[in-house]
């Protein structure tokens, strides 16, 4: 494995953080939104046949498709929401 990011660093040293963070990703992860759409995209992996092969189903502003999971899980700018949380640089 690589260096951590400059985020992971922070969360390892930062114990405080760390677990405030951890409670509202859990509250958050608890929203039927949230349960709603994690659902859909283990079906569709699933139904695609993407277990093992490295690609992952992902939500992006034209629909559902297969990426990479290394690109998927660090995705900036796949929805509105990604674009607005990192403000006005990012459109």
């Amino acid at each position: 494995m690589g260096e951590l990011s400059r985020t992971a660093k922070f969360y390892k040293e930062n114990k405080a953080a760390r677990l405030k963070k951890a409670a509202y990703q859990k509250e958050f992860n608890k929203k039927p939104e949230q349960r709603k759409r994690r659902s859909e995209l283990t079906m569709l992996n699933r139904k695609m046949g993407t277990k093992g092969d490295g690609k992952d189903v992902s939500h992006t502003s034209k629909g559902v498709m297969l990426k990479p999971q290394s690109i998927n899980r660090g995705s900036k700018t796949n929805s509105a929401g990604d674009r607005r949380a990192r403000g006005a640089k990012c459109k």
